[in-house]
């Protein structure tokens, strides 16, 4: 575990006692709802580091779900289902079905412009990290979205002696378990995106979002060098535990949990992360690490709101 060090002192606030940004690692819906609720704390000194793990290429566009949620959802234009920009059609998906086409990958008619543009630009030599920031910028999001690395790193899960694709695990295979293995294809000859080391390496805390550990952030960590950024970052490194009184809200943490060898549990969240945090925030305490014990939901605004505030006050007073 790395020494956390205060960069810089103020009197008052504590959330103010440290310069830098806030920056988080996310991914899955517990993600971007925690990022949501750090936008109303941060501002734009928030930083989102995005897990690519999940994209794909269909339908003619490059489709960057995990980014592209966190931004949706720092838009305030987020989908009651929980995915896709609010009010959206799908003109689009209804023709190719009618047309004959297995559509198992639902995308609306804006959602399915923005992943063609991002094709496009990616096609003329764009950097993801630009494309992803072009989204950003269209809806007027103050903050930043980043991908954890410009590379392609797709996430394959093994289940019932087959390999799937992630997105086909989660949606044609329906998360059926049990998990049989995990790879990160392509993370090995991945490089990080500079913009993320960057913020990384400036921040006044890092906040490991309430997602996945194996599916949605341990993608961006399998790249070489963002393990090591969060190591020697000078800020200190926290996470808000995906479990609510126990239980997995949504998705197939507890199967990955399971095949990852980790418990279920505050201590099993900490395992996951082999040493990189310095704190945990959770409704449960952990062993061997400081545990900030408080309610995790994030439903509400409000929860949104308190968990985020807490968060980077318990990161603030571990770097004292």
């Amino acid at each position: 575990m790395h020494a956390c060090t205060r960069l810089r002192s103020h009197a008052g606030d504590p959330q103010e006692s440290l310069a830098g940004p806030v920056v988080v690692l996310a991914g899955g819906t517990g993600g971007a709802r925690l990022a949501r609720g750090l936008l109303d704390v941060a501002g734009d000194e928030l930083v989102v580091v995005a897990n690519t793990g999940d994209d794909l290429e269909i339908h003619g566009g490059h489709v960057s779900p995990d980014p592209d949620l966190v931004t949706f959802w720092l838009a305030d234009r987020i989908d009651e289902r929980g995915w896709g920009l609010r009010g959206d059609s799908f003109h689009v998906m209804d023709g190719l079905r009618e047309l004959g086409d297995d559509v198992w990958f639902n995308l609306g008619d804006r959602d399915l412009a923005l992943c063609l543009r991002r094709a496009r630009r990616l096609a003329d030599g764009a950097r993801l990290t630009e494309a992803i920031d072009e989204a950003r910028r269209a809806l007027g999001i103050r903050a930043s979205v980043l991908p954890a690395t410009d590379d392609p790193v797709r996430t394959f899960v093994r289940a019932r002696g087959a390999w799937h694709p992630f997105q086909a695990f989660m949606i044609r295979e329906r998360a059926e378990g049990p998990i049989e293995g995990v790879e990160y294809r392509g993370a090995a000859a991945a490089e990080p995106a500079p913009e993320a080391l960057e913020a990384i390496a400036a921040a006044r805390a890092v906040i490991v979002g309430p997602s996945n550990p194996v599916l949605s952030i341990a993608p961006m960590l399998a790249v070489p060098g963002l393990r090591d950024a969060l190591a020697e970052t000078p800020a200190p490194v926290v996470a808000v535990s995906p479990l609510v009184h126990g239980a997995v809200r949504k998705g197939p943490t507890a199967a990955c949990m399971a095949w990852a060898g980790h418990s279920l549990d505050s201590d099993g969240v900490v395992a996951a992360y082999d040493g990189l945090l310095d704190g945990l925030v959770a409704d449960e305490r952990a062993g061997g690490i400081p545990t900030l014990q408080t309610e995790v939901r994030l439903d509400s605004a409000g929860e949104r709101r308190r968990v985020a505030d807490e968060a980077i006050a318990f990161a603030s007073a571990l770097g004292d």
